[in-house]
């Protein structure tokens, strides 16, 4: 299979370099962006089960710089590879009730820049590009523990075991071009279903989060190929200190493996077993508004990325 694969390989980047010299190094770096896409969407989401008052509303805004290397799978013959993505997000949230416990859903959509280059056969190639990422919306139901309460209501609840479940959907319409292989959209339908759970002990709270991505097929993949992804695992744990009333911080650490794709039927061997370690920190600015600041990096990398992030999100409320 291994053989087969790197005929697959060198037969396009012949047919790259016979009609089209420039789009080699879009072939050469598509491999590396399927492998960073994570370093968004492997997010480390606290207090992302916790109970909220229903029948508010949030703005979010804010922004995240990722910079790296990148492990290739054992097949792609790229070494050196390296990656800056720079993305700009705007979300919205809305709280209510769902047969009687407290529900959201939200809605975000992101702004993407990337620059990258890897060394092939000597030569050093470079690439960039910008465009609009996949929107995603997502509904979560705190279906235990978690009782649907106005905010007057709320003050004086006690949390205690919380558990709810949640399905995200990213629509494939963001930027996309089947005659590159460097986008910032994806072209495929990816669902996340997951469960998780939030316990507060005095001041302490903790999360467990566990999810999988399911992903679409992209049949307007480069040179006419189809891009098929296994799905990938993530488990998630993060300890969170509440100071006061929104000012809290959190340790957070995941670990996702899977999602090996594969090019007309060809196994790619990238599956990942990774994992990354971060630290969230909110402060509240006033009654309505609020910023958070996050950094994290990998801490064990197989194939896929070893990159730090960082980035600022200001949440309104209202």
């Amino acid at each position: 299979m291994k053989n087969q694969y790197n005929l697959a390989w060198n037969e396009i980047l012949i047919n790259s370099l016979g009609f089209a010299p420039v789009r080699l190094k879009w072939f050469i770096l598509s491999p590396l962006l399927l492998l960073c896409k994570p370093c968004l969407a492997q997010d480390l989401e606290p207090r992302s089960y916790a109970n909220i008052p229903i029948g508010l509303n949030f703005l979010a805004a804010g922004i995240v710089h990722s910079e790296g290397e990148l492990s290739p799978a054992p097949t792609a013959p790229i070494t050196d590879a390296n990656l800056t993505i720079d993305a700009a997000i705007i979300g919205y949230a809305h709280t209510f009730a769902l047969a009687g416990s407290s529900s959201k859903i939200d809605l975000s959509t992101t702004r993407v820049c990337y620059e990258g280059s890897a060394t092939i056969n000597s030569e050093r190639l470079y690439a960039d590009r910008c465009g609009y990422g996949d929107p995603t919306i997502r509904l979560t139901w705190n279906f235990f523990g978690a009782p649907a309460l106005e905010p007057k209501e709320f003050s004086s609840w006690q949390q205690g075991v919380v558990v709810g479940a949640s399905m995200q959907i990213a629509l494939p319409i963001g930027s996309y071009d089947s005659g590159k292989l460097l986008n910032t959209g994806t072209n495929r339908w990816v669902f996340r279903p997951g469960i998780g759970m939030s316990h507060k002990l005095g001041r302490w709270y903790y999360d467990l989060i566990a999810s999988v991505r399911l992903y679409g097929d992209n049949d307007e993949y480069f040179n006419d190929t189809r891009l098929q992804q296994e799905p990938q695992y993530t488990l998630q744990g993060h300890l969170i200190y509440n100071i006061s009333r929104g000012h809290w911080v959190s340790l957070n650490a995941n670990l996702f493996f899977g999602g090996e794709t594969k090019k007309d039927n060809i196994a790619s061997s990238d599956d990942q077993r990774n994992s990354r370690f971060g630290i969230t920190y909110s402060i509240p600015v006033s009654a309505q508004h609020s910023v958070k600041l996050y950094a994290n990096t990998g801490v064990i990398t197989e194939v896929g990325n070893d990159f730090d992030t960082f980035g600022a999100l200001w949440q309104y409320r209202f």
